[in-house]
């Protein structure tokens, strides 16, 4: 279970992408719209063609996941694949649209007016009712958000991974492979529509239970939320715990100048691209970063530096520098957090994990209002400053370097952990300094000795990658070599996992290693 749920975590991050250039696309073409160039100028025109593409993909959210998904999960033939992800998509919501159609429901007769006025309804069942549907590229549908195209992204790569092999007889032989798993998800689509129109109304009320919960829970469900999220890391599950929250309506939902935005994060850009918002949602489940990151995980850094012996101690700023500035540009935390998990995960789970949660709990508390959590994503803020409120951050953040310093060193001391520098052995802790990086392999030779240090080619069942990590199912883990020897010989910054499914970290050069492994193992 472990192993599919990391992968499906990984393939999630394929559609998450465009979200990003949304955020700036959105964020930074708007405030020129609405508050810089005069309406009619050449620049005005320009700006606004930007920013309806950004709209644009936040309202089509759902295909790109259907796209996203099927690709990311498929095994092999990734093209047709995600070609199939949205087919399926189509016929997925069509098959929804005309059964309903002929269970007498299409927009006319789902308006709360028709409800309340011609059959009786009660007003709140009718709104309740209507809710659920929406006009979607033209199919008249469940409004499912993300969620259908997440199903149908799941269902598709499943058809695709047992049939993109199938063979049919000579006569037949045109429809075979991946042509055979198109005719089978226009007809597995069917079944599966059907289906949808009776349970998602089901599911529907459960998510709606679920937003008031989360909504009623307060300051402890904000805790609880940031403490999950980052005690999930290790095990590559912390994207489904996150998800939810920032891209669907667990996360809320608001409507911004006639359009309904479900989640945290799509509310956000919501806001940006609106003139009227004074302001960002505060309860967002993603300010909460900006202690950790900014503060915290370079105090825990530098705890590392201080408590490192003397003659290390350069040695130990060559890695601890850099990783402290990559936190607080990018937000890519691994490289630290991996760095006192694997040599103590009691530091990470009863320091970094309840601090982190308290951090949420924080910048909730202060009202802390902003558009994004490190600075390359804090850009749009530059262009419109009102809508900011974080002057707590000014305070909260100095305050988190400290609690991460002085008890990461307390707790280093006390317990004589060995951190990088605090070794007998030059080896017993591995660094990377800027001259590892130089000397570092060729990537193609670093790509051969990774793909026979899993067993061989014929070993690898999959291999994808996230932002950091390189995610691989292999067929038999016995034939893996030993996780020091990843960190020693391969660059590797640790493993996570001992069976099938294994994560062996990298950091952010992680995305051109995957690509020329695949290129070792021939795959797409």
């Amino acid at each position: 279970m472990r192993e599919k749920l990391q992968t499906f975590a990984g393939s999630m991050m394929v559609p998450i992408i465009l979200l990003v250039i949304v955020g700036f696309y959105v964020s930074i073409a708007s405030s020129f719209t609405g508050y810089i160039l005069t309406e009619g100028t050449l620049l005005y025109n320009l700006f606004t063609v930007i920013s309806s593409i950004g709209f644009m993909i936040m309202r089509y959210l759902p295909f790109w996941f259907a796209v996203g998904v099927a690709f990311g999960l498929a095994k092999k033939e990734k093209g047709w694949a995600a070609f199939s992800g949205l087919i399926m998509f189509m016929c997925f919501n069509t098959v929804i649209g005309t059964y309903a159609g002929t269970q007498g429901w299409n927009m006319d007769t789902v308006s709360v007016s028709h409800l309340v006025d011609n059959l009786g309804w009660a007003a709140d069942k009718a709104k309740n009712f209507n809710s659920l549907w929406k006009d979607l590229a033209g199919m008249f549908t469940f409004d499912m958000g993300i969620f259908s195209g997440i199903l149908t992204g799941v269902v598709t790569s499943l058809i695709h991974n047992k049939w993109y092999k199938k063979t049919l007889p000579t006569v037949f032989s045109f429809f075979s492979g991946p042509k055979f798993v198109i005719i089978m998800i226009t007809l597995i689509s069917i079944p599966l529509g059907i289906a949808a129109f009776y349970v998602w109304p089901v599911l529907a009320a459960g998510l709606q239970a679920m937003t008031k919960f989360i909504t009623a829970s307060g300051l402890f469900g904000t805790f609880l939320f940031g403490a999950t999220d980052k005690a999930l890391l290790p095990f590559g599950l912390h994207h489904l715990i996150a998800f939810p929250i920032e891209y669907t309506r667990v996360g809320g939902v608001m409507e911004i100048g006639g359009q309904v935005y479900e989640g945290v994060r799509n509310i956000i850009v919501g806001q940006a691209g609106s003139p009227d918002a004074t302001g960002y949602i505060v309860r967002n489940f993603t300010t909460g970063r900006i202690l950790f990151q900014f503060g915290g995980l370079p105090g825990a850094a530098f705890a590392m530096m201080a408590t490192a012996k003397p003659e290390n101690k350069k040695k130990v700023a060559s890695i601890v520098i850099p990783a402290a500035l990559t936190v607080m540009f990018v937000g890519i935390s691994e490289p630290i957090e991996y760095t006192f998990l694997f040599i103590n995960p009691l530091l990470y789970y009863l320091i970094h994990v309840p601090l982190s949660g308290l951090a949420y709990v924080l910048t909730e508390l202060t009202q802390v209002s902003i558009n994004g959590h490190a600075l390359f994503f804090m850009i749009p803020n530059l262009f419109q400053p009102h809508k900011v409120h974080a002057l707590s951050l000014f305070l909260l953040v100095p305050a988190y370097f400290a609690a991460y310093y002085f008890s990461f060193k307390w707790a280093i001391l006390k317990w004589n952990i060995k951190t990088p520098g605090r070794g007998d052995e030059e080896d017993e802790i591995k660094f990377y300094s800027k001259k590892d990086y130089r000397d570092k392999k060729d990537g193609s030779a670093l790509a051969n000795e990774i793909v026979a240090h899993l067993g061989g080619p014929d070993n690898i069942d999959n291999i994808t990658n996230c932002a950091t990590r390189l995610r691989v199912t292999l067929i038999d883990p016995n034939k893996r070599s030993a996780n020091n020897v990843w960190v020693s010989d391969l660059k590797a910054k640790g493993v996570v996992g001992d069976g099938k499914a294994i994560q062996i970290i990298y950091g952010p050069e992680v995305s051109t290693i995957a690509t020329e492994v695949k290129e070792v193992l021939e795959i797409d």
